[in-house]
């Protein structure tokens, strides 16, 4: 069978149910075999039904403390920070940009994760898993935007650097900076989209989360804030170096849409804040 949604199902709860129906028949399952590839916290889900585990936490794994230390090892973070203040143009403030949005979207999971599996807000717990899946989501793509945004700038230099000794390779050389610029100009693009979502995310962390977490699900709101904004620069930047200036206008049309989106939800936010949080 495919369970396409573990949450909702649990492994446990199909394995235990096939069990059970066997059983009536005076057999039992022999073996089980998994195809293809499982998430990790569908096996953790089903040992915590099994062992009965009451106010699990993921913190609890060792692997997953040895991992969580390996991610957020200094020298890790060093070393972004060594190349970004580097004499180099990448990687540069769009890198830093879709940084900060990881940042954001990884707040909002921290917040999620204080919240599932705590009785006091059970009643949100559905909707906290499903925050927790877009926020990993988010975090996993702008992370990768960090690379993917020096690349497409990347780009745009080595259009710069073609030959133009000719009249036909002068032409050639300004339609490649024209399409390299136009990608890097979407590249920043796409974060600012998945910044807005990091912040509509941390504003229901704000008002449906542990309460204990409220000022960091509105830090993961401000950080998402940040990278809208630098992205933003990175955009407007890229798409005046268009000679073409009107194959940019639907770009920039659509983050100026993104920047309202902002400025509403930073509105709910605070008002929740002072509502909920007294700050």
């Amino acid at each position: 069978m495919n369970l396409t949604n573990f949450r909702q199902t649990s492994v446990r709860t199909a394995v235990e149910t096939i069990r059970s129906e066997s059983r009536q028949y005076g057999t039992e399952i022999h073996h089980s075999e998994l195809i293809g590839l499982i998430p990790q916290d569908a096996l953790i889900d089903s040992a915590v039904q099994y062992l009965q585990l009451d106010g699990f936490q993921h913190e609890q794994i060792l692997e997953w403390q040895l991992t969580e230390a390996a991610a957020q090892a200094p020298a890790a973070g060093d070393r972004f920070l060594e190349t970004l203040a580097a004499a180099t143009p990448t990687p540069g403030g769009g890198s830093a940009a879709a940084q900060a949005g990881a940042m954001g979207a990884a707040l909002v999971a921290m917040v999620a994760r204080l919240t599932v599996g705590r009785k006091k807000y059970a009643q949100v717990e559905d909707q906290m898993n499903e925050i927790l899946n877009q926020a990993e989501r988010l975090r996993r793509e702008l992370t990768e935007a960090v690379a993917a945004d020096a690349a497409s700038y990347e780009g745009v230099l080595a259009a710069f650097r073609l030959p133009k000794a000719t009249l036909e390779q002068e032409l050639l050389r300004l339609s490649m900076i024209e399409q390299a610029t136009l990608v890097a100009a979407h590249m920043p693009l796409g974060v600012a989209q998945k910044a807005v979502l990091v912040m509509a995310l941390a504003e229901r962390c704000v008002a449906l989360g542990n309460l204990n977490a409220i000022s960091d699900a509105a830090s993961a709101a401000a950080m998402a804030r940040a990278c809208l904004t630098a992205a933003g620069y990175n955009v407007r930047i890229n798409l005046n170096g268009l000679s073409d200036k009107t194959a940019g206008e639907a770009l920039l049309s659509q983050l100026q849409a993104l920047e309202v989106h902002a400025r509403k939800l930073e509105k709910d936010l605070h008002h929740t804040l002072t509502e909920r949080g007294g700050i």
